[in-house]
């Protein structure tokens, strides 16, 4: 579910997992997992380096069905395991180096325990409207949704590998 707040310019996604919340927060954490489901189907995770703290990247690169590249890099401002994610996104380049002209935002992520199953919300605030707008053009609600389709289906798998009970 989306909710676009145009004033605010906040888009806000929520989704209900059906995985403990460890382990829908764990999936967040490490390119082993990242390169299995960050970005839509055509546009997959094909490089990453992630430093897991707060003051650490994530650098990544999403690569299209042509051969393009998407590159972005998070900066994590605050991690409190397994409850929540801060970071400030952008566009960058392969150095890491932030693209000029492109929108910047934060993003804050929760993951809300309920049962044997996980409450995300992930509310993204940019500078102003139009930088929202910009990427609302770009398409970023149904790639976004596509991209915790991927999830869902990761989170399946690793219950199904794991068995009940098992940590790892």
């Amino acid at each position: 579910m989306e909710k676009i707040d145009k004033a605010k310019s906040q888009l806000t996604v929520t989704r209900i997992f059906d995985a403990p919340r460890e382990l829908v927060f764990e999936t967040f954490t490490t390119c082993e997992h990242l390169k299995n489901w960050w970005g839509p189907r055509t546009w997959p995770t094909a490089e990453c380096a992630i430093d897991f703290r707060p003051g650490g990247v994530w650098h990544y690169c999403l690569r299209g069905p042509n051969g393009e590249e998407a590159w972005g890099k998070a900066v994590y401002r605050d991690i409190v395991r397994p409850e929540r994610i801060v970071y400030v996104d952008q566009f960058s380049d392969r150095d890491g180096n932030t693209a000029p002209g492109m929108p910047e935002s934060t993003i804050d992520m929760r993951f809300a325990a309920q049962g044997t199953k996980t409450k995300f919300t992930s509310v993204t605030t940019y500078a102003s409207p139009s930088d929202l707008q910009k990427v609302l053009d770009m398409g970023v609600v149904a790639g976004f949704n596509e991209t915790l389709d991927r999830l869902v289906e990761l989170l399946a798998r690793l219950q199904k590998e794991r068995g009940p009970g098992r940590k790892k």
